[in-house]
């Protein structure tokens, strides 16, 4: 649960090896993260990086990256950060809904956008897991339900060391009403689902211009926004904090941009989305499923100098890192199950595994999936490994091998 990062605005630069570079930080520290960026190629070699070509993945797209994955804005790898489209909708009763797109489940559409195409989605709309919304004639989506209040503030306190987690106290900093939920079903354009989470609810344009440069005012827009501005030559933008993880072994960037419960909120510094709870979970690679996992770490490694820094108790405890560095399952070019809903399967190493030394970072999901089945991991409290309940929507944005 990436959480706690704080990331600095926005600036355009190219996807080159020579920029993989993550910041973050817990609250407001600032830190760079050289524990998960890839070390350049020069690296015990006698040329200069200048002499390596582009990467395998600008050939094809499977072999070793950096690949943006999600193409529809500009990734910053120095400051970890995206800028995306701002599009504005409106609810029935006229109040505006800006928001951004990430996934869908329209193939055609999603190449054409640069989105994420998660087939997965398609059982998402179940419940309050997806709202309804309809087009417009003039393109914009009107919702039928689901509204947003960025004015709460976060609250996280840490634990008491060395278990800094659970926190003692936590608050979201947004909360959507009931029926909110980040999936929206466009009835009248042929039922696909899109991921649409809200970064602005109710104001004008003209209130939010003033955050173009920066300066945010997150009791008015969602806590991951870095800046936004809804005009421009080529239409509204904003731009969001990303996170850092690993997914099958490769380092990753992406978007936490909601969470189903208030805990899993609070820790994200996300928006509470209460329609995400009727999302099945516990069958993530099951026939039907809208969801895939993600793994975290509640007592792993802790040290900001540590290279096998990972977990919530350094999240919380070691100031400057950051966030937890979580495993999200399969992404695009390297899974075909994709999806931005992401089960929160927690971990706990037990103290048998801690006194043989066997505690250390975890980088993919079948590396904690062995640790499990033979004992050295449970859930939290010696409780049954497996799905916590919570559902987190962490769009997938960048690989970086």
């Amino acid at each position: 649960m990436q959480h706690m990062t704080s990331l600095r605005p926005h600036t355009t630069r190219a996807l080159t090896l020579g920029a993989l570079l993550l910041a973050g930080a817990v609250g407001t520290a600032h830190a760079q993260d050289s524990d998960t960026r890839p070390a350049p190629a020069s690296i015990g070699a006698d040329i200069p990086a200048t002499y390596f070509g582009p990467a395998p993945s600008q050939t094809q797209k499977e072999l070793v990256g950096p690949l943006q994955l999600l193409r529809s804005g500009t990734v910053d790898q120095e400051k970890g950060t995206i800028t995306l489209p701002l599009y504005r909708g409106q609810m029935r009763d006229g109040r505006n809904v800006w928001y951004v797109l990430t996934d869908t489940t329209d193939r055609g559409n999603a190449d054409a956008l640069g989105l994420n195409y998660s087939a997965k989605l398609t059982y998402g709309n179940v419940g309050r897991a997806a709202r309804n919304a309809t087009l417009g004639r003039d393109g914009t989506l009107t919702f039928a339900s689901g509204t947003v209040s960025f004015a709460p503030e976060h609250v996280l306190t840490p634990g008491a060391a060395p278990n800094f987690f659970p926190p003692r106290a936590f608050k979201a900093g947004a909360v959507g009403d009931a029926n909110y939920s980040p999936l929206v079903r466009i009835e009248n354009a042929g039922g696909h689902i899109y991921n649409a989470p809200v970064v602005a609810f109710g104001n004008s344009a003209g209130e939010l211009t003033r955050f173009c440069r920066g300066n945010v005012d997150h009791r008015l827009v969602h806590d991951k926004v870095v800046s936004i501005c809804p005009e421009g030559k080529s239409g509204g933008t904003v731009t969001l904090q990303l996170t850092p993880g690993f997914s099958f072994s490769k380092p990753v960037l992406y978007l936490s941009l909601d969470a189903s419960d208030e805990l899993p909120a609070a820790m994200e510094n996300v928006t509470l989305a209460p329609g995400m709870k009727d999302l099945p979970v516990g069958g993530d690679d099951g026939v039907f499923s809208a969801v895939e996992r993600l793994f975290a770490a509640v007592n792993g490694p802790t040290g900001k100098q540590n290279p096998q820094r990972q977990g919530f108790n350094s999240a919380l405890g070691d100031a400057g890192v950051p966030g937890p560095l979580n495993v999200l399952g399969g992404i695009p070019t390297v899974a075909t199950d994709y999806s931005p809903m992401w089960d929160l399967n927690v971990y706990e190493w037990t103290p048998t595994a801690i006194q043989a030394g066997y505690r250390s970072r975890m980088i993919e999901e079948f590396q904690i999936l062995g640790m499990a089945q033979r004992g050295f991991i449970t859930g939290p409290g010696g409780a049954r490994f497996g799905s916590t309940g919570f559902v987190v929507n962490c769009p997938i944005v960048l690989r970086f091998l």
